[in-house]
């Protein structure tokens, strides 16, 4: 016989919810078919069966979240004798430590927490906790409870529930949600947050952009935007200001000689997340641009691993797309900065010529950095910011895309 357990999905990862299983006791299994999956606060993950062999039982039913290494059920391999394996491994004493929900029934105590799995039943299917009777531990809503409800067409069955109101409906979070969340919160507790922005005259990497486009999208398959570009120049920019390629521990400052860059990247409104380009201190633009196409289609598709989310040491977020004047990001935790690109619109800008200033039309966006003041202060952002801003405005990046 032959344990399945809660694999470890991430360096920081505890625990996790099992959301599927694809198979059921009895049902035969291909050694990497896959099995079960996961979600943690890192990622959705698929899990394959680690050899062939029947399912012999499911120990932690869907919903329900276990700490990591957890016992989730028992896989019998091909090839064994069934009862050959000792008893306890066959039948354990107790479950898997699953986290408990609330303990009694005291309708002053908080409700039991949703699984992620639950949460999104209930919010696919328009419905409140409120309406739905929870048969688990402390009252805790199961994946069953919420597809009986629906099955039988039931409304409002918790006893003592009040009726939902006419004037809102209630959307449970979802995972990415939660996650995205939970992670905020953290972040704004933890750091001291400062806000710095410098305006940017974009106008050299436009001409490349101009060039450049058409045969960019049809030799890549995705278009070329101003996000490489910017990429490469934070890269260069670390170089001369590395204290921002930090993490803080205790009361010293980690800093990290690799360029691990973090992508943040909308969830169709439903969350964020932020994959890793890893090196990018010696990535090309060219580089930059297929790895964060990449990272981003992958991240939409569900289909991240957990080392796409690990050891991220800067992270940019882009809100551009949206034609956003200056954004104020939440710091990336354990990092100690973040960058946020805006909009990059046509404006009126005074240049100086021999002749005197002169005004022309260039294409203007905001770079705005918000960082930890505990590991730098403002006037070494500021530098940085400026380190960015001459990187962009004075390069000449007709060669970037050879």
């Amino acid at each position: 016989m032959m344990d399945i357990v809660m694999p470890q999905l991430g360096e920081t990862v505890a625990e996790g919810t099992v959301t599927v299983w694809h198979k059921k006791p009895g049902d035969r299994v291909e050694a990497n078919e896959l099995l079960f999956e996961v979600s943690t606060d890192k990622v959705d993950t698929e899990i394959p069966a680690p050899a062939t062999g029947t399912l012999v039982e499911v120990i932690v039913q869907e919903g329900e979240t276990v700490e990591v290494g957890a016992q989730l059920g028992i896989l019998q391999v091909e090839g064994e004798q069934a009862g050959t394996a000792p008893a306890a491994t066959i039948a354990p004493t107790r479950p898997a430590a699953v986290r408990p929900g609330t303990p009694t029934t005291d309708p002053s105590a908080p409700p039991p927490p949703l699984s992620p799995v639950v949460s999104r039943l209930l919010a696919e299917h328009g419905l409140s906790p409120d309406d739905v009777a929870g048969t688990g531990t402390g009252g805790r809503i199961k994946r069953k409870d919420v597809l009986d409800h629906v099955a039988t067409g039931g409304q409002g069955a918790r006893s003592g529930a009040a009726p939902a109101s006419g004037d809102h409906r209630v959307v449970p979070f979802n995972t990415a949600r939660k996650r995205t969340a939970d992670h905020m919160v953290r972040s704004k507790a933890t750091s001291p947050h400062v806000l710095q922005a410098v305006e940017v005259d974009f106008h050299r990497i436009a001409d490349v952009r101009a060039v450049h486009a058409a045969d960019w999208k049809a030799r890549e398959g995705f278009a070329l935007t101003y996000l490489p570009f910017i990429a490469r120049a934070v890269c260069q920019a670390i170089g001369d200001f590395p204290n921002v390629n930090a993490s803080i521990d205790k009361e010293s400052l980690l800093v990290w000689q690799e360029i691990h860059l973090a992508i943040a990247v909308d969830l169709d409104f439903d969350g964020l997340v932020a994959p890793v380009i890893r090196g990018a201190q010696k990535k090309t633009v060219a580089d930059l641009a297929r790895s964060i196409a990449d990272l981003a289609s992958k991240a939409r598709n569900k289909s991240l691993s957990p080392d796409d989310f690990s050891g991220g040491t800067y992270t940019i977020s882009n809100s551009g797309v949206f034609g956003t004047m200056i954004t104020a990001p939440i710091i990336n935790q354990p990092q100690i900065a973040i960058l946020s690109t805006d909009g990059i619109k046509k404006r009126p800008v005074v240049i100086e010529t021999d002749d005197g200033d002169d005004i022309v039309v260039r294409p203007v966006g905001i770079l705005a950095q918000s960082f930890d003041h505990r590991a730098i202060d403002g006037a070494y952002s500021a530098a940085f910011l400026k380190r960015i801003k001459d990187i962009i405005e004075e390069t000449d990046w007709g060669s970037a895309l050879d």
